[in-house]
């Protein structure tokens, strides 16, 4: 029992930055049909600029913020390049636009920085625990765990209580009836792309905390892992990303606990033939959305 516990804690800090990661998928999916493949590329280049903070001698405290508006403003940067130009394009084409930015991205920095890992240092209680009973939590893990039950609760109210979130959500139920009553495409769509880099932002602080390094190619794993757990929840559903993220982040701790020594290192994986059986079943995600009540 204590070993299924601690297992259940692992799994929701993990599946935490899943769920946000999801979330920013969703959000932009919900507006503009786009299952955005360059949503990681907000995270490569935070790597980046964590890189050359830390270098400069900035700490922590200050990197956080940091982060979170490099990766808003490389969102809005991305969308007003690249995603603004094929507006209303077919779904086929904004999906390879969004496969174009991927590599776009990361061809950038494998030619003009540098293939090689770049490591920087992390927070030094990353690493420490505590305990209550017989179990040891990770501080990092209840520290995700609370600031992105914060963050959820903080998305809800933005989308309930504001004319943004008013905006956003007509805009994906119906996005032409939305424009014929007011509703300014260009604000929604690239308030979307910041509300996703927002997000974005915040589960790249503790990607990065957690992984103290950074390649060109960084951004795929949590890209994959995102819109993994959109997909698993059901594409256009909020509650459906944080579910989810959740779930995938458990699936992977519980596999990696529960399989042989010899089998572990093949959770990924196992993770990606049991999400593929899923699909058979439900192939709509763990939430069904009625298209009229996308976000």
């Amino acid at each position: 029992m204590t070993e299924l516990l601690q297992n259940l804690i692992d799994g929701l800090g993990r599946g935490s930055i899943y769920a946000l990661l999801a979330l920013g998928i969703a959000v932009i999916f919900g507006v503009m049909h786009l299952l955005n493949f360059a949503h990681g590329e907000l995270i490569t280049v935070s790597g980046y600029v964590s890189v050359w903070a830390l270098g400069a001698g900035l700490s922590w405290w200050l990197l956080v913020p940091l982060i979170i508006v490099t990766s808003v403003a490389t969102s809005l940067i991305i969308e007003r390049v690249a995603f603004s130009r094929v507006r209303g394009a077919n779904d086929f084409t904004l999906l390879l636009t969004s496969f174009g930015v991927h590599f776009v991205v990361s061809a950038i920095f494998l030619l003009y920085v540098s293939a090689s890992v770049k490591n920087f240092s992390r927070p030094g209680w990353v690493a420490d625990t505590y305990s209550i009973g017989s179990l040891n939590i990770e501080v990092f893990d209840t520290v995700v765990i609370i600031v992105t039950i914060l963050t959820l609760v903080g998305t809800t109210l933005l989308l309930q209580r504001t004319m943004f979130g008013l905006a956003l959500r007509a805009a994906a139920a119906d996005f032409d009836t939305a424009r014929l009553m007011g509703v300014k495409s260009d604000s929604v769509i690239r308030g979307a792309f910041a509300l996703s880099g927002l997000l974005a932002g915040i589960a790249g602080v503790f990607w990065l905390m957690r992984a103290g390094s950074t390649t060109p190619s960084a951004g795929i794993d949590p890209m994959l892992k995102g819109v993994l757990a959109a997909l698993i929840g059901g594409l256009g559903s909020l509650r459906g990303a944080v579910l989810g993220g959740f779930a995938l982040g458990l699936a992977e701790v519980l596999l990696r606990s529960r399989l042989p020594g010899d089998l572990a290192s093949l959770t990924e994986g196992v993770v990606f033939a049991l999400i593929a059986v899923f699909f058979i079943f439900r192939p709509g995600g763990i939430l069904t959305v009625a298209t009229a009540e996308r976000v």
